[in-house]
């Protein structure tokens, strides 16, 4: 239609509107006013359209049996009620339509009965009596779902409350704090956690690839996981993550962190990763091998007091035990260091020295292992390594959360009865303090590192065949470029394999905290009647018969040259000499031991002899003198007597309960005691003298280690002045042979612990077996160095740094140089036939 009317529009416009009929669908004059949404008043619209357009009603519905309406009459006979209506046109219009009955069967109301729809009824509530409901248990109503049960559970909170907030876990001490060293993040420390989810990434990236593998391309794409966008966007669900426990920082107690220096704070740290499996998974063990003064015993204290008060979870210590092996004379000074730097009563520990008789300590033993958690009082067992080797049996499985083995080179032997007792220790986490982690060879390395980390080098002939042999031939002058090469390779992998597991510091840290240290190497002649005995006793039948044979006594003979360097006073002339008076100087009378010593007779003792004159007519300095012989010491004696100078004696005669007494005897400046006799068996280890700040070392030993921790006596914490220390060494003797073993080890413990590439290969094996070679050379170890800054014996280059473990990289001095040393005790050897040569090194 609407296309009809336009059409006769286009043919005339000025065709009438009126005479355009309805089409087909009844509708006439289409309507060409704005739509408008069609509305209930259909009889507006419909008188709009011109009256022409039929009415659309819907059906009336009648519900005569539902009493709920109360628009139905009770005369309706079936019919619905009329709606009442406003206007008479309209009700006309309606009665007009029920009576025809075209009309309606056309609306559906002829013989056709709809039912109502049911009622919507809503419950009423009725006020309740307030007895029964204050009497009711209130409950949460929840909602159940098919197959899921919602459990509800009753809290104690009343109602109408906030929700109480989180809390969450602090810290034992402040992390934010001024000065606070934390030693474990929870936000970048947590490695367990990393491997605990790495490990799950890998089984379940394993299991995919093996059910993946049979699987079809479609089977695949469907078992793909797709992420939520909560999982996206890192949303964490906390109900899920509820279970989990939230882990803390670990802080070093502030009373420890304000006395650590810088490198002992790194050492800690060290020690805290090594204990915990940070470094090395499964591997709880580790090497404390700072040089000596460096602060270990302080390191160890933090670090035990540490476990033994936090850990990663919150409110819960890490270990509940600690067992300190020491040597006998150290026990009682772990037990003050314990009490100087946590205070009394903080640990209570339990030493067990030579007081405690044995009884008392398995009876003391068997309560340590017996307490367990809360109940333990006395956290630190602190034992000597032969006490505790006899108590190992008492101890028994008892966990042990820590083992600390305070110079540890006592351990340095795989197979003798403390190393193989101790290892029997049911515990995990062990370090081992040492200084000097190679005396002798490769193998007291192997040891130390198998007793931290058993199994981590595997067992010693695979240690011996894949790293020993090649790095010691590699090492050796006369080596060739192959075993050179190979040598080199085997120290590289060995390096990575227990560098990371060992930390190394040389005492040139004390620099900035203590006063400078002058030290030297003093190559003495020995006198005429010392080079006739020794020649003497070279060429006799008594020592060809010594180092021949089956009874062969190479040691013996060592011994009888080092007696003869140090002074003849000390040879046993029938035993160990007989023959030999027509050596003897006239007027010497070896029988008389009252004779006041003649110090002329010896080299050395000549230059110690003029040393302690200077020392005691132009400074106030005290001088502390070390021997490996107490037969030297009783000269040493006799010559102090001589000086009129006070001394104080140490050696294995004395009680380890006075020693102590003896070194704060001498401490004291008003003592008047000038000079301090030990024993370097006795007293080299843990023994402070700083009330001296001279030391004489008068022979040397096999072992560098214990010469290094003699030297270590009096450049320490609480030194004052200027420290001067001297080696005496009998210039082309037996004793400059030991000196050179003694740098050879070195120049090993150098290159393995200490990683250092660039150490010369100074000495060959052949060299090092010349030991009853008797040379004239003024210095031959510096002949061996082949230095390329000395020219004509004289050093014309200093060296671009000074290793204190390397003396060829020391200031090398001849005779003439001293007249512009530093000390005054040198310069004064200058021009006077004793000292040959000197090696110095200079602490800044």
């Amino acid at each position: 239609m609407r296309r009809s009317f336009i059409e006769a529009v286009k043919q005339d416009p000025n065709v009438d509107l009126s005479t355009i009929q309805s089409g087909a669908s009844g509708f006439g004059i289409p309507d060409l006013k704005p739509f408008k949404v069609p509305t209930s008043t259909s009889g507006t619209r419909s008188r709009q359209l011109g009256g022409t357009r039929a009415s659309t009603k819907r059906p009336r519905v009648v519900f005569t049996e539902n009493d709920f309406y109360s628009n139905v009459g009770p005369d309706a006979e079936g019919e619905p009620a009329q709606k009442k209506s406003k206007k008479g046109s309209k009700q006309a219009k309606k009665d007009d339509d029920s009576d025809d009955d075209g009309a309606k069967k056309k609306r559906g109301f002829v013989d056709r009965y709809v039912a109502p729809p049911a009622p919507k009824l809503f419950p009423v509530y009725r006020p309740k009596a307030f007895d029964s409901i204050i009497n009711k248990q209130f409950s949460l109503p929840g909602i159940k779902k098919k197959g899921v049960i919602l459990e509800i559970k009753p809290t104690l909170r009343p109602l109408g409350t906030r929700q109480v907030g989180e809390i969450l876990p602090a810290p034992l001490f402040d992390p934010l704090a001024d000065h606070a060293i934390v030693l474990w993040d929870p936000t970048t420390d947590d490695i367990e956690a990393q491997r605990q989810l790495e490990r799950l990434q890998r089984e379940k990236q394993e299991r995919d690839e093996s059910e993946d593998a049979a699987a079809s391309e479609w089977d695949r794409e469907r078992k793909k996981v797709h992420k939520s966008l909560a999982e996206i966007l890192g949303i964490v669900d906390r109900k899920k993550t509820a279970h989990l426990i939230k882990k803390v920082a670990v802080v070093i107690d502030p009373r420890l962190s304000s006395k650590l220096r810088p490198h002992q704070v790194s050492g800690v740290k060290f020690l805290y990763r090594a204990t915990t499996g940070m470094i090395e998974e499964n591997s709880f063990g580790c090497i404390m091998a700072d040089e000596m003064g460096l602060g270990k015993t302080l390191q160890c204290i933090t670090l035990l007091w540490t476990h033994l008060r936090q850990s990663p979870l919150p409110n819960k210590q890490l270990i509940d035990k600690v067992i300190v092996v020491c040597p006998a004379s150290l026990v009682r000074n772990w037990a003050n260091e314990l009490v100087k730097w946590l205070g009394e009563g903080a640990t209570n520990p339990l030493a067990l020295d030579d007081k405690t008789n044995m009884a008392d300590s398995v009876r003391q033993v068997r309560q340590w292992c017996s307490t367990k958690g809360k109940q333990v009082v006395t956290p630190i067992l602190i034992a000597s390594y032969e006490r505790l080797r006899n108590l190992v049996a008492e101890i028994g499985e008892t966990e042990v959360g820590l083992l600390l083995a305070d110079e540890g080179h006592r351990l340095k032997n795989y197979k003798n009865d403390t190393y193989m007792t101790l290892h029997k220790i049911n515990c995990k986490r062990r370090v081992i303090l040492t200084g000097t982690p190679i005396q002798n060879d490769l193998k007291e390395y192997f040891s130390l590192l198998n007793f931290c980390n058993p199994g981590s080098l595997g067992n010693d002939t695979d240690f011996h065949k894949t790293y020993e042999m090649p790095i010691l031939k590699g090492r050796d002058a006369l080596a060739t470029d192959k075993e050179k090469e190979r040598g080199d390779a085997a120290m590289k992998e060995l390096a990575g394999k227990v560098n990371k597991l060992i930390i190394r510091r040389t005492n040139d840290l004390l620099s900035k905290y203590l006063p400078v240290k002058y030290e030297h190497v003093v190559f003495c002649s020995i006198s005429s009647f010392q080079l006739d005995l020794y020649k003497w006793f070279m060429a006799s039948p008594e020592m060809k018969a010594l180092l021949k044979g089956k009874d062969s006594q190479p040691l013996a003979v060592i011994n009888t040259l080092r007696k003869v360097v140090n002074h003849p006073d000390l040879v046993e002339w029938g035993k160990e000499m007989p023959g030999s008076e027509l050596c003897w100087p006239e007027g010497y009378d070896p029988r008389d031991r009252r004779a006041r010593i003649n110090p002329s007779l010896s080299g050395k003792m000549a230059v110690l002899d003029r040393f302690l004159t200077r020392m005691s007519a132009e400074t106030d300095d005290k001088l502390v003198l070390i021997s490996n012989f107490t037969s030297t010491l009783d000269l040493l004696a006799k010559l102090c007597d001589s000086k009129k100078l006070g001394w104080l004696r140490l050696d294995g005669s004395q009680a380890i309960s006075k020693r102590q007494k003896l070194v704060d005897q001498f401490n004291d400046p008003t003592s008047g005691k000038v000079v301090f006799l030990l024993s370097s068996k006795a007293g080299g280890c843990g023994i402070n003298l700083i009330g001296a700040n001279r030391l004489v070392l008068f022979d040397p030993d096999w072992n560098p280690a214990s010469d290094m921790q003699a030297l270590a006596r009096v450049w320490r914490d609480g030194q004052k002045k200027d420290c001067f220390v001297y080696r005496f060494v009998a210039t082309g003797t037996v004793e400059e042979k030991i000196f050179q073993r003694q740098s050879h080890k070195q120049n090993l413990s150098s290159v393995v612990v200490d990683s250092k590439e660039d150490m010369e290969r100074y000495f060959s094996g052949n060299d090092l077996r010349q030991l009853f070679s008797l040379n004239p050379s003024p210095c031959e170890t510096h002949d061996l160095f082949k230095c390329k800054r000395c020219k004509d014996g004289r050093q014309v280059l200093k060296a671009p740094a000074m290793l204190y473990g390397d003396t060829s990289t020391w200031n090398h001095l001849r005779n003439e140089d001293l007249a512009k040393n530093h000390d005054l005790l040198l310069r004064a050897e200058h021009g006077i036939e004793g000292v040959t040569a000197c090696f110095q090194y200079i602490s800044t």
